[in-house]
């Protein structure tokens, strides 16, 4: 075989397995548990204090935002401007954690199904109660009331923040 012939036959090859080796899956993000000290990326709350359903957003590059309730974690996920890479997106499975101390629990809020207009309130007020399954949506829905949605369904009129904590002069 000449010197031609093998070029001709290895080129291909070697192009191949550098394309495949940069198509390679992003390794698939996890989320993190609250600790004592971690905060909310809008207000500074502390996470642990407040009762109600927790969220976290990773992204490609940075650190993770956290936020004290669901409310808030729509509001930056729906902003028309959020240019960020997103590899991920968590909140807390109602279903399975203690809402006046939730711990743990985390499931992917694209999966998740929500409920608006309950009578249970988060850190900041009114707040989207989170969970991995529809069935326990509704069975929450049926005690406290509010209607069941998905992760696609939740618009940014939904969770305006408007009048919160972002417009509080006190804080």
């Amino acid at each position: 075989m000449n010197q031609t012939s093998l070029i001709r036959l290895i080129l291909p090859i070697v192009f191949f397995a550098v394309l495949a080796a940069c198509n390679k899956p992003a390794a698939a993000v996890a989320p993190q548990e609250i600790t004592a000290g971690t905060s909310c990326s809008l207000d500074g709350m502390t996470l642990a204090d407040f009762p109600g359903p927790k969220g976290q957003i990773h992204y490609a590059t940075g650190n993770p935002d956290f936020f004290c309730d669901t409310f808030e974690l729509f509001s930056i996920y729906l902003q028309p401007e959020q240019k960020k890479s997103i590899t991920g997106i968590f909140t807390q499975d109602m279903g399975k954690t203690d809402w006046e101390k939730p711990q743990g629990n985390w499931i992917d809020a694209k999966q998740a199904f929500y409920v608006l207009g309950s009578k249970k309130t988060g850190s900041m007020g009114p707040t989207l109660a989170a969970f991995a399954h529809r069935q326990d949506a509704e069975k929450f829905a049926t005690e406290f009331g509010g209607k069941v949605l998905r992760f696609d369904q939740v618009t940014s009129d939904m969770v305006d923040l408007s009048g919160g904590v972002v417009h509080d002069e006190r804080m």
